[in-house]
């Protein structure tokens, strides 16, 4: 092994999102082999303030505020027939500086994170090409072709049918596929065909994670009993799941327990999610210092999702905080832990509902699921051994070479 690309579409510092905390703990798995050159996206000022934490890391890094407008996407993806995701992240400088790079022959490894970005990777770089999809990205597009008006429903039926031959193309290309669950890797085998499909789960830091760690309290005191949802709350499936909590679930919940609160916790809240305050008990805090305090102040977590793909780091972050969660199907899929005992699944809001009232009846059961689901945690979501196939995957051999040294 020389050296190796890490192409990300997003800036994998701070690790406080989903995508960015498993490219986070990736990258940093990465560093341990060789020399790495990262090639990423900004979302916004505060992201690219984050640069510099990357200096004395990394090899090289070439990092780009993604500010290309909406319409600017689509107009492109209307005329060279791509996928609007994928115009959306391309970037002619991008494009050279990762031919600049791959043209030095120091580069003997890519590795890939995010479908947005196998753009860049060069059709004829001869080295290895580690693309990680971590979930079927097309199938969310494709679950949204039959919903909203006339013109949304083809937008999303496009964008679903390219985004999958897409994936496909690139997923020919590459040496080895990386899906973040059993049920997204046998999905995508299905759709796409290939068969060098790997599974790389996710993990938490349990230590960071701990009821039991010092961090920051906040004030004023929270009301109780309380509910939280956590999530990026720009994003349309944290979107569809808080509106359809706080209008149909917590009526219910505050029907038997009147002084119930639910907050949604989460930055970039849209005009939808933020108007939800209005409604009795419910409350949306926006970006918070640490998402910890709300969780440990949480009697319930839910996680009410109606579309969902692979692993979500939120049911992960709850549990490791030893908080009792509900969730739906959805946002359960994919993960290794049993219903009932470390967490509960719902099919439907209204015994989402029922189960937070259950949960609120019965506080001393919240706490044994709370307990079971960290120690659960602990044991099947470290990082450490949820990345220890990233060694073989990228022909690193560290026990080997300790043993020669």
């Amino acid at each position: 092994m020389r050296e190796i690309l890490f192409l990300a579409h997003r800036i994998p510092w701070p690790a406080d999102r989903g995508d960015k905390i498993r490219s986070h703990h990736i990258l940093k798995r990465l560093c341990k082999m060789a020399a790495v050159h990262v090639g990423t996206f900004a979302d916004d000022e505060r992201d690219l303030g984050f640069v510099g934490v990357m200096d004395g890391i990394l090899a090289t890094s070439h990092v780009e505020l993604r500010n290309k407008p909406q319409w600017q996407a689509g107009a492109e993806a209307i005329l060279t027939g791509q996928p609007v995701s994928v115009c959306s992240f391309g970037s002619g400088s991008m494009q050279d500086w990762v031919d600049s790079l791959v043209a030095s022959g120091s580069i003997s490894h890519i590795f890939c994170f995010s479908g947005q970005m196998a753009q860049y990777v060069p059709t004829g770089f001869d080295g290895r090409f580690i693309m990680d999809f971590v979930d079927v990205d097309s199938a969310k597009f494709e679950s949204y072709a039959g919903e909203g008006n006339l013109f949304m429903r083809w937008i999303n039926a496009r964008e679903g049918r390219l985004l999958s031959a897409f994936e496909r193309d690139v997923a020919r290309r590459a040496d080895a596929n990386v899906l973040v669950s059993e049920a997204e890797a046998e999905h995508f085998l299905s759709r796409t065909g290939v068969d060098n499909v790997i599974v790389l789960g996710n993990g938490i830091d349990t230590e960071y994670y701990d009821p039991s760690a010092k961090f920051k309290k906040l004030h004023p005191a929270f009301p109780d009993p309380l509910i939280v949802f956590t999530g990026q709350m720009d994003y349309r499936p944290n979107i569809e799941a808080v509106i359809d909590f706080a209008t149909h679930a917590m009526p219910a919940i505050r029907a038997r327990h009147p002084d119930t609160s639910f907050a949604v916790v989460g930055r970039n809240p849209t005009k939808s999610v933020s108007e939800l305050s209005a409604l009795p008990g419910v409350q949306v805090t926006g970006a918070v210092d640490d998402v910890r305090t709300w969780l440990k102040a949480a009697d319930v977590v839910v996680a009410p999702l109606r579309t969902a793909r692979g692993i979500q780091n939120k049911v992960l972050e709850a549990m490791s905080m030893a908080r009792p969660v509900v969730a739906s199907s959805a946002a359960a899929e994919g993960l290794d832990a049993e219903a009932g005992k470390h967490f509960y699944i719902e099919s439907d809001v209204s015994a989402e509902a029922e189960r937070v009232c259950a949960l609120l009846d019965q506080p001393q059961e919240a706490l044994k699921t709370g307990a079971a689901a960290r120690a659960h945690v602990i044991r099947h979501y470290g990082w450490e051994s949820q990345l220890a196939l990233l060694d073989e995957l990228m022909g690193h051999q560290p026990a080997r070479a300790e043993a020669a040294e």
